[in-house]
């Protein structure tokens, strides 16, 4: 059996004080789409600083990729090495409004490879064209759409080809066919690269539509209550209050 790309164990996070959350421990396995839900203010985007490295939890330890990432045994070292592995699209695209599409995907390219000028041009236009941007190598942030702009945000996430991508809030300012368009390319890139995704969203759509497993964070009891298949935590609700998010209160 294959061992989960990311074990979470007993994990608590805080700012001081104010304890996120608490005892929380789940698995991400190889080529899932793996969904953080819950509702404002649960920790859902603390709990993505984690996984990536960003916030170091009060307790608990996190391997990624078998690599000790957080708690007994883990480095500054392990957190680089595991992370090389790793992409990551913001939830506003955080592409640098100074560069060309082409300029922002090649950073990594240029910062983390030692491919040559030509190279990294072939490999640009090939992340683009993945992507759906074929032809707007020269076009600045600025002069495309929002849809476009998370799309050129996830082609700069796969330039050097990540086993594993975290999505922050990946529909959030889209319209509801631009979010279900970026839902189809989330799910052909899992399925032509073989990648693992993590991703938190509170769009049921998107949700309900690609996640093949969840957690949902609650806000009260700062901890998780509910592990599974969204669809199957829908038709199957094992509290109420996952209930209220996966149906907005609808009955």
């Amino acid at each position: 059996m294959t061992a989960p790309f990311l074990t979470v164990s007993d994990l608590t996070v805080a700012y001081g004080d104010n304890v996120i959350m608490k005892d929380v421990s789940f698995t991400v396995n190889r080529g899932d789409v793996f969904i953080i839900m819950g509702a404002s203010g649960c920790g859902k985007s603390t709990l993505l600083s984690v996984l990536t490295g960003l916030k170091e939890p009060v307790k608990g330890d996190v391997l990624f990729d078998g690599l000790p990432f957080w708690g007994e045994n883990s480095s500054d070292a392990n957190r680089k090495t595991a992370m090389r592995k790793a992409g990551i699209l913001y939830q506003s695209g955080a592409l640098w409004t100074s560069m060309t599409l082409a300029e922002n995907v090649a950073l990594p390219l240029t910062q983390y490879t030692a491919l040559t000028p030509a190279e990294i041009q072939d490999l640009v236009a090939l992340k683009l064209d993945l992507v759906g941007l074929a032809g707007f190598q020269d076009f600045y942030p600025s002069e495309i759409s929002g849809g476009m702009k998370k799309r050129a945000g996830l082609a700069r996430a796969l330039a050097l080809d990540p086993q594993i991508v975290f999505f922050d809030e990946p529909s959030a300012g889209l319209d509801p066919i631009s979010s279900k368009n970026l839902d189809d390319l989330i799910l052909q890139i899992k399925e032509n690269l073989n990648t693992t995704i993590v991703m938190v969203t509170h769009e049921l759509p998107s949700l309900l539509s690609v996640g093949t497993n969840s957690i949902y964070l609650d806000v009260d009891t700062k901890t998780l209550i509910a592990q599974g298949k969204p669809a199957d935590l829908l038709k199957n609700p094992p509290n109420p209050k996952v209930q209220h998010f996966l149906t907005r209160g609808e009955k």
